[in-house]
């Protein structure tokens, strides 16, 4: 099975949201540069490098809500083995691939689809 690893969540005002999110539910945040898209990493977990360590938890993060994206809201990011296999998968389905598969350093190859009911999710295809 290809396992539910990551959520996210547009946020207007990323320090806010920050604030928001480390006060009500004690997580921690990591606030990325231009070059990560301002995303705001969110550490809902105890973790390692291999990641979350609870079986079952998952780690998020908040991306900069803006007017040119499609789909802006909540969503889960499934990891594959391979991306372009799983985009073909997507669309064969009924799904909707937004955009290209781009690099994020460290941690692997990334796409967004809509599915069959216009849901946003994401796929990864992590760095091994």
């Amino acid at each position: 099975m290809n396992p539910v690893v990551h959520f996210e969540m547009p946020a207007e005002d990323r320090k806010r949201v920050a604030g928001f999110y480390t006060k009500v539910f004690g997580w921690k945040t990591e606030q990325l540069g231009e070059d990560m898209g301002n995303y705001v990493l969110a550490i809902t977990t105890e973790s390692d490098e291999k990641g979350p360590k609870k079986p079952g938890a998952i780690n998020g993060g908040f991306f900069q809500k803006t007017n040119d994206n499609q789909a802006q809201y909540p969503s889960v990011v499934i990891a594959v083995e391979n991306i372009k296999e799983h985009m073909k998968n997507v669309e064969m389905a009924g799904g909707k691939i937004l955009g290209e598969p781009w690099d994020i350093p460290g941690v692997g190859m990334y796409v967004s689809f809509l599915d069959t009911e216009s849901n946003r999710v994401g796929l990864i295809q992590p760095v091994r």
